[in-house]
């Protein structure tokens, strides 16, 4: 009997943590994203995927099995998509920019997966998992996206040495701030992971103040895109 409790008790603290990161990532690529885009800053893609991936990072430090974080880019795809009901655009509208952060998250779980315990053994070996993910996810980008809904800028990396120049003009960096974030947000996650106990004491409050923290990225992300981001 203790054993079942214990065992929801997991399942649905592994689900709220899935909304939570899901829903934050979400909230960076619509008003982070928007922000960018709006002000023409440079490395903006790049700057997003480690973010991305830097909140992977966390749920790799609570949950410590890879393989639920799948649902992560779902749930951030999820919120960009709320451009459809708002603005009555197609899905097609962020087709690609959705596909990346799918692609990104898999990417990092199969890396993650395949690092095993040597994820927890240093910063560099998650400094490696991080680079090694944003190059992996901008390699499948290329490959997938420029067969979905490519933009013209994808498009000029489609030619037979296109994946080299892709990974050298944007896969680098995706490497490069993934490489940089992942750490940092694996180590915010063992942090809220230490003071789990503590905050679960009070389940009501623990479990009121995540779903809050969801609520209010998915407000903030459909306001920005009322808003035109």
């Amino acid at each position: 009997m203790e054993t079942d409790r214990a065992q929801r008790a997991r399942i649905r603290d592994t689900l709220f943590s899935i909304l939570v990161l899901g829903s934050l990532w979400g909230l960076f690529e619509v008003v982070l994203g928007g922000a960018m885009r709006a002000a023409g800053m440079p490395y903006a893609s790049a700057i997003l995927v480690g973010l991305g991936l830097g909140t992977m990072g966390v749920g790799l430090a609570l949950v410590r099995r890879p393989a639920p974080l799948l649902a992560v880019p779902a749930v951030a795809v999820l919120c960009k998509q709320l451009v459809v009901p708002i603005l009555h655009v197609s899905v097609l509208c962020k087709a690609n920019s959705c596909l990346a952060v799918l692609l990104e998250g898999a990417a990092l779980v199969g890396v993650a997966a395949l690092a095993g315990k040597r994820l927890g053994q240093g910063e560099l070996s998650r400094m490696a998992v991080g680079a090694a993910a944003g190059l992996l996810g901008a390699g499948a980008f290329w490959l997938v996206g420029r067969h979905v809904a490519p933009c013209a800028y994808l498009l000029s990396f489609d030619s037979p040495a296109g994946l080299v120049r892709f990974l050298a003009v944007e896969g680098l960096l995706w490497a490069a701030f993934s490489g940089l974030l992942v750490p940092v947000g694996f180590r915010i996650g063992q942090w809220v992971r230490e003071r789990l106990p503590r905050w679960q004491a009070r389940p009501a409050l623990y479990y009121a103040a995540s779903a809050l923290i969801v609520a209010c990225a998915w407000l903030g992300s459909a306001l920005a895109i009322a808003a035109g981001l």
